[in-house]
């Protein structure tokens, strides 16, 4: 078969699939043709393929399940605006589990929880393996035969990889900043708002020293309303003893009124005998 011929038929095929494709699935697109193209030339024709497409916006990406046409990531931007949906966004829990699937496989449930300190959520497994980014590869032979956890092609081609050997080693992991950089902005913010705090802070320390009055009214209303109610509370906590001194002692001077009125009353009917005595006298001389 012609090889230029054959190129026009796989991408025709390439953009019309909606997965990925292999060399074996490829060729079996030509079992009812006379011309029947051997895998080589399907390979050399492929390559070819990839050449072409250096100036083009797309490119012929090989991942670990085979072949496919795709955008290129310097594109990707303008393409997005195509969709208003946002696309997916992973916890880091669910990344951190992966993470640890990946490099650490195969593993169980327990050894990821072991190593990130945490219990790993059943909706993470759930999602995970409906995802088909992870298998079960078997179960260890411990008691309760937990499941033993590995990743598989359809993780591998998400990420663009052809094997677990193009994972970038844990020396390269060094930077969490361009990790993580939602933490940076987390900080920034803190930061930013420790910033307009101390600003505030200041500004009122400003209008204070530019209005000495106001400040000594404030402090002395702070003080008044301070001492108002430290008087309150010793008012409320001494009234009972309060009100009992006050009823004796009210008790004491009325009793002293009643016997200075007494010793009055007796004086006055005293004078008045007496005077009534000097009249007879008098009236009988």
């Amino acid at each position: 078969m012609d090889i230029n011929k054959l190129k026009n038929i796989l991408e025709a095929v390439l953009l019309a699939s909606d997965k990925t494709l292999s060399v074996v699935q490829l060729e079996n697109l030509f079992e009812l043709d006379e011309e029947r193209p051997t895998r080589d030339e399907i390979r050399q024709a492929l390559h070819e393929m990839a050449d072409d497409y250096e100036t083009r916006g797309y490119e012929l990406k090989q991942v670990a399940s085979g072949f496919r046409l795709q955008v290129r990531q310097e594109f990707s931007t303008w393409v997005g605006r195509l969709w208003e949906e946002r696309p997916a966004r992973y916890t880091r829990a669910l990344l951190e589990t992966i993470s640890l699937i990946a490099y650490r496989q195969p593993i169980t449930r327990g050894e990821i929880e072991e190593v990130r300190g945490v219990s790993v959520s059943s909706n993470i497994i759930k999602t995970l393996l409906e995802r088909d980014w992870v298998k079960v590869l078997g179960h260890k032979d411990v008691p309760g035969k937990p499941s033993l956890y590995g990743t598989t092609k359809e993780f591998l081609d998400y990420f663009n990889l052809k094997s677990l050997d193009q994972l970038p080693t844990l020396a390269e992991i060094k930077d969490l900043d361009s990790i993580h950089p939602e933490l940076e902005l987390d900080e920034e913010v803190a930061d930013n708002a420790g910033d307009q705090t101390d600003d505030q802070n200041s500004d009122n320390n400003v209008e204070s020293k530019n209005n000495p009055e106001a400040s000594a009214d404030d402090s002395a209303s702070e003080d008044i309303t301070s001492e108002d109610v430290v008087s309150e509370d010793v008012t409320s906590e001494d009234k009972p003893e309060n009100a009992e001194l006050v009823t004796e002692e009210s008790e004491k001077a009325g009793s002293e009124e009643n016997v200075a009125e007494d010793e009055a009353s007796e004086t006055d009917a005293t004078e008045a005998d007496a005077m009534e005595d000097n009249e007879r006298a008098a009236t009988s001389a």
